[in-house]
């Protein structure tokens, strides 16, 4: 059974969203604040996460945070009671999936928790590790070896590895990128993609300014290709 934790202060809303849940077949843990929530997730590995923001005990920008920065990859649907663009922004540099302003409605809230589910299953048992001449890329650690050194790559870096290499041989545009890694409500642009891929090049290309593995499509986007 998906199990999915809600991170919530207001009782109501906790409640509403608890019982909407288990309705449509979910196993539900709940949490009142950031650091009981923070502490579920890391101990109970829940298959998605729907975190308010504004929390005691640690915000849910805070416990998003941390969660990315310890490797975790279980999508997260942040709610708030703000509805300022930068609130917005703030949530998705964090790492959060998507996004969703107080009051909203439960049928939209369920679709959107749905289509996460779907995202996270499409991409399951694929690609978990890569070899890219003297360059190795594990998914499942969050770990590359470039020979005998440790390779430092963000939480994006590795969404944004992770989605080229499950769709190798592929043409992606700058738009599909944005929306498989950073979400489809995510207010980024061609540059943004453009800045992660030459990052990327820097650190598993031979010659980063010669890329084999990452190419450009000109006037389309980028293809992965790893020779056989």
């Amino acid at each position: 059974m998906t199990r999915i934790l809600v991170v919530e202060n207001d009782r109501a809303i906790l409640s509403g969203l608890e019982r909407n849940l288990r309705f449509e077949g979910y196993e539900v843990m709940t949490a009142t604040d950031g650091e009981q929530g923070l502490r579920l997730a890391q101990e109970k590995a829940p298959d998605l996460i729907i975190l308010d923001i504004m929390l005691p005990r640690s915000n849910g920008y805070e416990v998003c945070r941390v969660l990315r920065r310890g490797g975790t990859d279980i999508p997260i649907l942040m709610l708030t009671a703000k509805g300022q663009e930068m609130d917005k922004v703030m949530g998705l540099e964090v790492g959060a999936d998507d996004y969703m302003t107080k009051p909203f409605g439960v049928m939209e809230l369920l679709a959107r928790v749905k289509a996460l589910l779907r995202r996270v299953q499409r991409v399951e048992g694929q690609v978990e590790r890569l070899s890219l001449g003297e360059v190795r890329v594990d998914f499942e650690t969050f770990t590359v070896q470039r020979g005998d050194e440790s390779v430092e790559l963000s939480t994006r870096e590795f969404g944004v590895l992770r989605y080229l290499a499950k769709n190798q041989g592929r043409v992606l545009s700058r738009q599909d990128i944005l929306n498989a890694v950073w979400g489809v409500d995510y207010f980024g642009t061609d540059r943004t993609v453009d800045n992660f891929i030459t990052r990327l090049r820097q650190k598993i290309e031979p010659v980063p300014g010669q890329p084999c593995y990452i190419q450009t499509v000109r006037g389309m986007g980028y293809r992965f290709v790893v020779e056989d």
